[in-house]
């Protein structure tokens, strides 16, 4: 899956990032054999997990819910792994050996393995348990009594959350990615470039309340960025896109030529693009609409007929959709 040879590390270093007063810094931490062997097993564990998840990774959307543990990947230049990529690319990364010291700072740590081709690999996990076990009461058989354990204690976890390799981020934990890659900060910041680049294949659509309302609202943000990644508008016919739009309750108008989106129906029209609004008819003349908070493709895409009205009907998991824009978040 990863082009790395697990068995032939040569080097194996250790860094925490920090949250400063000056944004966010890293710094690398001596470490003995012991703990390069351990951060080793930890990457191997993590390609282990994902493999067990499904033999291929799905491309990461930001617009998907996921459970705790995915196997997914995220091409390394993508806006979106711009904080990733920083730590992965990382040059010259100061040595500190006081850093831990101060361990409400870290908000995680990562590893640098290399093997004897050169090639590097970089594994990051969030620092959630790394953290200084410092309240706790730990103790410690010495000789034959028990004794309070003075030290700062850090704890790794069993794995990471993430991989990157060559030109890859391979997500174990989703919610992981998405903490370390400050990804509501990516899309929101993606959304000007998002938006020109949708635009390209679908210039029939005024795009600029859209772009308004998603430059503030993240959850629009992300549904732009999937939209984005899915490289899927080129071919969206225009009449099909208004009739879902009418047909699902998204309001919209036609302004010179071009579709607008009625104030508070931003969100509903992104949905249309994401596909993820759709209408069935299971009980005969009685339409209903339904939202995907959750989607995935079944099979491969088929060209397939529609009905009179030029609605297709999908089959999937139904969650109700309210008659107003829902909250974003």
């Amino acid at each position: 899956m990863i082009d790395f040879d697990f068995a032939g590390v040569t080097t194996v270093e250790f860094g925490v990032g920090l949250d400063t007063k000056n944004g966010q810094e890293l710094r690398l931490v001596p470490v003995d054999n012991g703990v390069q062997q351990a951060l080793t097993q930890m990457a191997l564990a993590t390609e282990a997990s994902m493999g067990q998840r499904s033999a291929n990774p799905i491309p990461y959307q930001p617009s998907e819910l996921y459970g705790s543990a995915e196997h997914l990947c995220l091409q390394l230049q993508d806006n979106l792994a711009e904080q990733v990529r920083l730590i992965h690319q990382a040059t010259n990364v100061p040595i500190d050996t006081a850093v831990l010291s101060k361990p409400s700072e870290i908000f995680c740590y990562f590893a640098y393995l290399a093997d004897q081709q050169g090639r590097r690999m970089t594994g990051i996990r969030r620092s959630t348990q790394f953290k200084g076990v410092l309240k706790s009461r730990l103790v410690r058989l010495f000789t034959d009594t028990l004794k309070i354990v003075e030290d700062k204690i850090f704890k790794l976890d069993q794995d990471f959350d993430l991989l990157v390799s060559g030109s890859s981020v391979y997500i174990l934990r989703p919610n992981g990615f998405e903490f370390v890659g400050r990804l509501q900060s990516a899309v929101l910041n993606s959304v000007c470039a998002n938006v020109r680049m949708i635009r390209e294949d679908l210039q029939y659509i005024d795009f600029a309340a859209v772009e308004d309302y998603a430059s503030s609202h993240p959850r629009a943000a992300r549904y732009l960025a999937s939209i984005r990644v899915q490289k899927e508008t080129r071919n969206i016919d225009k009449q099909a896109l208004v009739r879902l739009c009418r047909r699902t309750g998204v309001a919209i108008k036609d302004v010179a030529g071009k579709i607008t989106v009625e104030p508070g129906h931003v969100l509903g029209f992104l949905e249309v693009l994401d596909r993820r609004r759709y209408e069935v008819e299971l009980v005969k003349d009685v339409h209903e609409r339904f939202r995907a908070s959750s989607r995935q493709r079944l099979g491969s895409r088929t060209m397939v007929g529609g009905s009179q009205d030029g609605t297709q009907k999908l089959v999937t998991s139904p969650i109700p959709m309210t008659s107003s824009e829902e909250t974003d978040y």
